[in-house]
């Protein structure tokens, strides 16, 4: 049966988390010498070398690819120029590889027999990249069966010497994995390194979750990067793959899940580019939306005043429709003590806003002219525009809707108080 015709029917047969728990029970097979490993000949035309210690063995397989190699929208020179940007960053931000070169970014990825947790979830294939000055090296450790897990972490711990790990996901999957199992193996293997770490997953969902359904990497890669994959096996057919060729050690699907696994790292080497060129001003392609979104996340990790400059490039090229941009730059100079500035922003956006903007900016306005300007009048007049504006729009029963209103009312006995104790004793 081809490999075509044996995935269609693995993908009806989805073996779950239970099934897969049940195949690991079984007797492992019987350790076998590496000399003797059924199709190294095709394992040797695919890249791979075997790996032995103490009669034990994995395989380690390496792809090689020149520096200006084209993955989606970038080539892996771009990376380069990606990193070396970061060293001119004046703030501090979760992606932000100052103080590192590109040769010490580690992008990493892995394959496991399951797709949840836990002890019994085993990896079978440790993947890596680095970018050289003159090229991307991706190497992969496989476990060739159950109980060469020692070969497999020797191989892989040996020659890590990075300083900072980049995965898609990984501080909740891959590397809590790696943790996980080495600590049955821990007497005989090198130790796990203290990396530092850079999962892409999260800055994907900030900037990209309005465009896409799923940020998963592979949607991220199709909408986002402009890499499509031809033939690839999805992932989460792996762990069957890997269960058959446990049985029948024909690697034929094993170089299609390889296959998968690198395009997975290749990809993060040009996420990681292209989230860059977004944080720091270089994308010129980048949309309104997305350099809003990036503004945000400048704000939210401390980058106020980087933030304040996006928010203000955003609103001189089109001041028409960036209506959350303004209001988080009037927040913004609301906080710098700018307040005249904030309530020009504020009034333009109460007259032009979607409903939900405009109810904030009359509240804001109503705070500003109380507190600040002491213009109580049209203080309380933005009250009343406010609480015409709540009349139509909200639910008159909801409790969050009394709430507010009530706090409204509050706010408009004051001010009139203030109004006419002014009348009663004018300067």
């Amino acid at each position: 049966m081809s490999l075509k015709n044996k995935l269609s029917r693995m993908k009806k047969h989805l073996i779950r988390e239970e099934d897969a728990e049940d195949k690991k029970s079984q007797p492992p097979i019987l350790e076998q010498e590496s000399a003797d490993l059924p199709f190294l000949d095709l394992w040797k035309q695919n890249g791979a070398t075997v790996y032995d210690i103490d009669g034990d063995f994995c395989l380690v397989r390496e792809k090689r690819y020149p520096i200006d190699h084209q993955h989606g929208d970038y080539t892996f020179r771009d990376f380069i120029s990606a990193v070396d940007a970061w060293q001119d960053f004046a703030g501090v931000h979760p992606l932000s590889s100052k103080g590192h070169t590109h040769e010490q970014m580690f992008f990493f990825d892995t394959e496991t027999t399951g797709l949840g947790g836990g002890v019994g979830n085993t990896i079978f294939l440790l993947g890596h990249g680095r970018v050289t000055e003159t090229e991307v090296i991706v190497t992969q450790h496989f476990l060739p069966q159950p109980g060469s897990e020692i070969p497999l972490y020797h191989s892989f711990l040996s020659h890590v010497d990075y300083n900072t790990l980049v995965t898609y996901n990984g501080k909740a999957f891959d590397w809590p994995q790696v943790k996980t199992r080495h600590t049955l193996i821990k007497e005989h293997v090198p130790q796990l390194p203290a990396f530092g770490h850079f999962d892409l997953y999260h800055g994907s969902r900030r900037l990209f979750k309005h465009r896409l359904e799923s940020v998963k990497l592979i949607n991220v890669e199709r909408k986002i990067l402009g890499f499509n994959r031809v033939d690839d096996v999805p992932g989460y057919l792996a762990p069957m793959i890997y269960f058959d060729y446990i049985e029948r050690k024909d690697p034929e699907g094993i170089f299609k899940v390889m296959t998968h696994n690198e395009l997975d790292i290749l990809s993060l080497i040009t996420l990681y580019t292209h989230l860059t060129f977004q944080l720091l001003n270089a994308h010129k392609k980048a949309t309104d939306q997305e350099r809003f979104e990036v503004g945000r996340w400048l704000e939210y990790t401390g980058n106020r005043e980087i933030a304040k400059e996006r928010y203000q490039e955003i609103i001189r090229e089109d001041d028409r429709t960036n209506y959350e941009a303004m209001h988080l730059l009037a927040l913004q100079y609301k906080k710098d003590k700018e307040e005249w500035k904030a309530i020009e922003l504020w009034e333009r956006l109460w007259k032009e806003a979607p409903i939900s903007i405009r109810k904030v900016a009359l509240l804001e306005l109503a705070k500003l002219y109380e507190h600040k300007t002491k213009n109580f009048q049209l203080a309380l007049e933005k009250c009343e525009q406010l609480e015409s504006l709540l009349i139509e729009t909200e639910e008159a029963n909801s409790q969050k809707h009394e709430v507010f209103i009530g706090k409204l009312h509050h706010r408009k006995s004051r001010l009139t108080r203030k109004l006419n104790k002014n009348t009663d004793h004018p300067s």
